[in-house]
């Protein structure tokens, strides 16, 4: 098959799977703690977290797959396990996808340099992804932050009645 990706562009995107993957492994062990917590409404967010990761690491191999490169699929570092409060989980949930957005970007930005057209399209939605991303972590932030330690309780009540967004 012919390549329609050059081997810099495949390096980027398989660079970018292993940051997926690493983000997965990341939410399933933070849901984990919120199932310690008995805090299950948490817990359901960041499973669903951990697996659109994953989805989102396949999504990029198939892409790399499908444009006639080598897909690579990476071992991870083993994730933060133990955390302070649910503060400290949500930030640095926040803190990831801030970073993943840079990265995201940043794999544009070789596309253009590239000239790759079609890396630079199929990054487009990635892009969009972002904002949604960032935009509800913030907002579960916000929300824990109100709720404090001694009633999270309240963050579990309004995950019930903003159910994540497909």
């Amino acid at each position: 098959m012919t390549a329609l990706i050059n081997e810099t562009i495949q390096d980027a995107l398989n660079k970018q799977v292993v940051e997926e993957f690493t983000a997965s492994a990341q939410y399933t062990a933070m849901a984990y703690y919120f199932e310690s917590e008995t805090l299950l409404g948490l817990a359901e967010f960041f499973h669903a977290q951990a697996d659109e990761e994953r989805g989102h690491a396949l999504k990029l191999l198939s892409y790399v797959s499908e444009a006639g490169g080598q897909p690579l699929v990476p071992a991870t570092k083993e994730p933060k396990n133990h955390f302070e409060d649910a503060e400290e989980v949500v930030q640095m949930a926040l803190n990831q996808e801030l970073k993943v957005t840079e990265q995201i970007n940043s794999l544009v930005d070789v596309a253009i340099k590239e000239n790759d057209h079609l890396t630079r399209n199929f990054l487009q939605w990635f892009v969009d992804e972002q904002l949604e991303e960032v935009s509800s972590m913030s907002a579960l932030l916000s929300v824990v932050r109100r709720a404090s330690k001694t009633n999270l309780l309240l963050v579990e009540d309004y995950l019930a009645r903003h159910p994540r967004e497909e």
